[in-house]
């Protein structure tokens, strides 16, 4: 299993916020995508595609914890969830 950090620091990882767009306009982790909860479903076709490493986070981890559970339902293995924004951010600079 891939740490938080290993993800993020990994460029193949594609960092997903599932916050809504206005949440995510305010502020967000740098170089994330913003694909809202209740929209995750219209993009799994393109995150299948991807076959890349997805890590999700929201504002406390509860969302992306629905999403990342979502994901694997769907078939995708390697979907992490990474908590709050703020916990994103923690290890931006490490």
């Amino acid at each position: 299993m891939k740490t938080i950090q290993e993800l993020i620091n990994d460029s193949n990882t594609i960092i997903i916020d599932v916050r809504t767009s206005s949440e995510y306009n305010v502020s967000h982790y740098p170089g994330a995508i913003n694909i809202p909860l209740d929209e995750l479903p219209k993009h799994l076709a393109e995150l299948k595609a991807d076959d890349k490493s997805i890590l999700l986070y929201c504002r406390s981890g509860n969302r992306s914890g629905i999403g990342m559970n979502f994901l694997h339902q769907q078939g995708l293995k390697d979907v992490y969830n990474g908590g709050g924004l703020n916990d994103m951010l923690f290890y931006q600079n490490k």
